[in-house]
């Protein structure tokens, strides 16, 4: 079964599009540790022009360069990547692949079978599958921090979103990693979670909640 994931750096106040100046003091060991995990056992990666285009800027040469980032940069570049674009220009990397639309491109690897499928940054692509349904888990590591100023992850306008919180973790630096799962189109629907009754004298309370909204009514009698 695939299972396509995006993994998020994002700021107390919603910014994903990374800056160093707000991001690069929670870099530690412990977040490390969690993109790592991410990363381990990927079979494909998505990704948007700008975000591959940083990749392809940066881990050849630290690979090329044989340091302590070798082995992750052998690692993407190792990896299949599918990358989202219009354009024709070579992509310049090895085993890379390119596609119009993101949606399509999701359903695409569905249908062959590809098992763990990661989204780094790409907000473009994590958005517009976020609303077609097609993205299972959203992996946020929040920074303690307001960044004031960037893009952000989710933008004004509708549908809602409605997700369910899997794991939460506080690391050392006050950033939280969280992981949650979309919620598939089955459970947008209007269903009742909780139901509670209360009689009091001649009076019978009745409250019901579908997790999003609460519905009161008292019924009264002689």
């Amino acid at each position: 079964m695939t299972t396509i994931i995006s993994t998020v750096f994002i700021s107390l106040d919603g910014v994903a599009e990374i800056d160093f100046a707000w991001h690069g003091k929670y870099f530690d060991e412990a977040m490390g540790e969690c993109v790592a995990a991410d990363y381990d056992g990927v079979d494909v990666l998505l990704l948007g022009r700008g975000t591959y285009e940083s990749f392809a800027g940066a881990w050849p040469e630290r690979e090329a360069a044989g340091g302590e980032d070798a082995e992750f940069g052998a690692l993407i570049g190792d990896t299949r990547k599918v990358v989202i674009t219009s354009g024709e220009q070579d992509l310049g990397w090895r085993n890379v692949e390119r596609a119009a639309d993101p949606v399509a491109a999701a359903q695409a690897l569905r249908s062959q079978g590809v098992g763990k499928v990661l989204i780094p940054g790409s907000l473009p692509v994590v958005r517009a599958l976020l609303d077609a349904g097609e993205l299972d888990e959203l992996h946020l590591l929040v920074h303690p921090i307001a960044a004031r100023s960037g893009e952000r992850l989710f933008t004004e306008g509708e549908p809602m979103v409605p997700m369910t919180l899997l794991r939460s973790k506080a690391l050392p630096t006050g950033v939280l990693a969280q992981v949650s799962v979309a919620a598939d189109r089955g459970d947008t629907l209007p269903i009742l979670t909780g139901v509670r009754v209360e009689v009091e004298g001649d009076t019978m309370t009745l409250l019901a909640t579908d997790r999003y909204r609460l519905a009161m009514r008292e019924l009264h009698w002689n």
